[in-house]
Order: C-alpha cells, then sequence, then structure tokens
C-alpha cells in the first residue's frame, strides 16, 4: 500500500440517520433547489474559479440540500493565516467525512483544494470541481508523489492557501484514521503554516453519520440520505495555526492531535 491508498475500515452502513427524514414534498423541493444550484453553477463557467463566485455557489447547493453551516474560529481569522506581502499560502488540513466537506469549506473561504481524481469523473460535481481550479491526485501513483508534494510546495510559495485531507479516504467522524505525512512536506519546504479544521456533522444538535461517504457506495446514494436528512448542521471548527517546525511527521502528529480535540463527544 503506498503512501496515498489509504483505506477506510467504516462501510455505507456507519451511515445513519439521527432523525426523522424530510417529508417527500420536502425532499422534491429540495432536488429542485439544487438543480437549480448545480445549474447556475455551470452557467458561471470559468468565473467559478473566482473567490466571491464560487462561495457563493457552494453556499447556495449547502441551502438548496437544507444544510446549515456553522463556523468556530478560536481567535482571530479564517482559514487562511493572514501572510505578510510576499510570504507563503496556508495548508489547510481537515478530517473527511463527506463530500460535503469540501463544499462546506469552499463556502467559508474558497481555497485551492487538493482532491483524489475520482471527484473529477463524478457527474455535474466533477466539471464544476475542475472549472473551480481543483487539483486532482492520482491515489495508487505512488511515482508521481513526489511530483505533487512539489507542486502543493509551489503553491504555498506562490501565496496560494492549498486545502488537503490528509486522511487519504472518508470516515464517518474526525476520531477515525490516521494522518499521511507527505502533504505536510509541502508545508515544511515552503515554509508555510498549517491551518488544522475540524469538521463535523448533527442533526437537531445530535452527532451524526448521515452525511459520511464511505466505501464503494455510489455517490447518488449518498446524495439521497443528505437531501432526505432532517435538522442537518455542519459544524467548521477552525483551530489556532500550527508553525512548519520539525519534521512532517511532527506536524501531521500535531494537526491531526488538535483536530481530534475538536470532535464533539459521540452520544451513545
Amino acid at each position: 500500500m503506498n503512501a496515498w491508498a489509504a483505506t477506510s475500515t467504516c462501510t455505507p452502513r456507519c451511515a445513519r440517520q439521527a432523525a426523522p427524514r424530510v417529508s417527500a414534498l420536502r425532499l422534491a423541493c429540495r432536488y429542485a433547489a439544487l438543480a437549480g444550484a448545480l445549474a447556475a453553477g455551470a452557467a458561471a463557467g470559468e468565473r467559478l474559479a473566482d473567490r466571491r463566485t464560487m462561495r457563493l455557489r457552494a453556499a447556495a447547493v449547502l441551502r438548496a440540500l437544507g444544510i446549515r453551516v456553522a463556523v468556530t474560529v478560536p481567535g482571530a481569522g479564517a482559514l487562511s493565516v493572514p501572510r505578510p506581502p510576499g510570504g507563503p499560502g496556508t495548508l489547510i488540513v481537515a478530517d473527511h467525512i463527506s463530500w460535503l466537506d469540501v463544499l462546506t469549506l469552499l463556502a467559508v473561504e474558497p481555497v485551492t483544494v487538493l482532491a483524489k481524481g475520482e471527484v473529477g469523473r463524478w457527474p455535474v460535481l466533477g466539471p464544476l470541481a475542475r472549472k473551480a481550479g481543483t487539483r486532482f491526485i492520482d491515489r495508487e501513483g505512488l511515482r508521481a508523489l513526489p511530483h505533487v508534494v512539489a507542486e502543493l510546495a509551489g503553491l504555498l510559495r506562490e501565496g496560494r492557501s492549498v486545502l488537503v485531507f490528509p486522511q487519504g479516504t472518508t470516515w464517518c467522524s474526525a476520531a477515525a484514521g490516521r494522518f499521511r505525512r507527505a502533504t505536510f512536506q509541502a508545508a515544511v519546504d515552503a515554509g508555510a503554516p498549517v491551518r488544522p479544521v475540524t469538521v463535523t456533522y448533527a442533526q437537531h444538535g445530535i452527532p451524526s453519520t448521515v452525511a459520511a461517504f464511505l466505501g464503494d457506495e455510489g455517490f447518488g446514494r449518498s446524495l439521497h440520505r443528505v437531501a432526505a436528512a432532517g435538522g442537518l448542521t455542519v459544524r467548521v471548527t477552525v483551530h489556532p495555526p500550527l508553525e512548519p517546525a520539525g519534521d512532517r511527521r511532527a506536524l501531521a502528529e500535531r494537526a491531526q492531535r488538535v483536530i481530534r480535540a475538536g470532535e464533539p463527544p459521540a452520544h451513545g
């Protein structure tokens, strides 16, 4: 197994509703709103690369699905760390639960996303991701790993902030899996700060796995479960940045400890 080929012990059976599903009428209204939001995104064309446009389009998709976003930022700042003129961008690292993670974080602050190659082949969302400037990686391509790290370091040196999911695959909670170290090398090479972010999901305040996108589950099935979810909120907890001190292993471990500490306790 190589550095990208992470595997998860979570299966689609881990994804469960923690609250009653919405009515058939409400579900139909959500699908209609989603179609409109996606059509508007497609119509934006190359303008999706514009930060304001991307933020609005991502927020519109979440709103269409009835998803509320709550952002907690200890201290000052957003996802990216304020940088001096000519300074590097921020390596934003988050736990990975769902395809909704990307949309949610883009609705908070549009940044460059490093995503698995499969995302680029998804219907509807794939073309939108490409237009938004997403960088795709082949998780099975070990030989390409040094090139990916070098490209990521180059983006950071240019002052661009990049979002990565170091777990390498999705899990049902922030506490699962371990962080892969490769992307942290880019922060070390570029002297870029690392911003840990915890992403969690709840339904009517109860921690929920309904948004989890796991195993070999098809995108359509996952979308339907999310669209039918009642009272779904995604909480984004933005933690203080970490300086790129030490080696990539220590940096990855520090980031994962911070992110796990930001996850609320699960209900039994």
